[in-house]
């Protein structure tokens, strides 16, 4: 494997990884997961308020699939990205997805996600189903790691990951998100090392003329993730609760860490709040400048679509 596919993979099964360590503490407060794991919740157990299957895909990873999967639409039959995008994100909302009994329904799906997916189901165009402006949580972030792997035109990119967030996440602060953390993503997967990933995105959010979005690497190098594990203490806005720009700042904070791969994850995750989603955001960042090399065999043994993740980024890595 060469590093390059090894970085796409590490970057696709980081958000897999990610996710599915957290859905077990999903909505846990940091003293109750301190509390039941006192050295942090370090397996893929499944379980959690859905009770999930070990490594089960919860929405971050099926949506994160779903995108992959609207590529491969995109590539055979030159359907527009962001159409394929809502179409398989519509049919995984309404019971017609790979993997999963035909007619059964995702066991958590996020209120803008809902809504998009709702007006998208009547408009059938993509654009302008989104929840609105100020429904800013981390829905279109945590999904959006494929435009970043598999795009390496530049503004081809940018457009292709604003349009595919705005699809149900359109809040100015979703879609700059998603935007820049895509550039972050090309940059590490062509070999960036964490400080000129955070150069590539800083530049990227002053294209987008985000401010609010170029602030998160101001917050994300004054993270201590080891020490907000250990002591509880959050200085993020939302505490980690699904805010898009907090779940952006940890991942920040995670690519500089300069702990192994497995200890930052479960840090992020011990902190509480939205787990899987924080996991699977800092994961797919991590997982994009360590390689999937780094990501623990126990952890990607157990991943519900991991074989697939590594075909497809054998695939993407042939193509770029």
């Amino acid at each position: 494997m060469t590093v390059t596919e090894d970085r796409i993979a590490g970057a696709l099964l980081g958000v897999h990884a990610g996710d599915s360590l957290g859905a077990t503490v999903e909505f846990m407060s940091w003293d109750s997961i301190r509390r039941k794991h006192p050295a942090g919740h370090r397996e893929i157990t499944g379980g959690g308020q859905f009770r999930w299957k070990a490594g089960a895909a919860t929405d971050d990873t099926d949506l994160t699939r779903a995108v992959l999967l609207a590529y491969g639409d995109h590539f055979r039959s030159g359907l527009d990205v962001a159409h394929a995008a809502a179409e398989q994100m519509l049919n995984w909302w309404t019971g017609d997805w790979p993997g999963r009994p035909k007619g059964s329904f995702p066991k958590d799906v996020g209120h803008a996600t809902a809504t998009g997916l709702r007006r998208y189901e009547r408009s059938r165009n993509p654009v302008g189903s989104g929840a609105g402006q100020g429904s800013a949580g981390n829905g279109s972030l945590m999904r959006c790691v494929a435009t970043g792997v598999i795009r390496t035109d530049e503004a081809l990119r940018r457009a292709e990951s604003a349009s595919i967030s705005a699809i149900t996440h359109d809040d100015d602060r979703c879609v700059a998100a998603c935007v820049v953390y895509n550039d972050m993503v090309a940059a590490l997967v062509d070999g960036a090392d964490a400080a000129d990933a955070v150069m590539a995105g800083a530049a990227s959010a002053r294209a987008t003329g985000n401010a609010a979005t170029l602030h998160v690497f101001e917050v994300g190098r004054h993270l201590d993730i080891a020490q907000m594990a250990r002591t509880g203490d959050n200085p993020l806005s939302d505490g980690g609760r699904g805010f898009v720009l907090d779940s952006f700042a940890l991942a920040v904070a995670a690519l500089f860490d300069p702990r192994p791969f497995e200890d930052v994850i479960v840090d992020v995750v011990s902190l509480g709040g939205d787990t899987d989603t924080n996991g699977a955001i800092a994961s797919g960042l991590r997982g994009a400048l360590d390689g999937a090399s780094a990501i623990p065999d126990r952890w990607i043994s157990k991943l519900q679509f991991a074989t697939e993740f590594r075909q497809l980024a054998g695939s993407i890595s042939k193509r770029r």
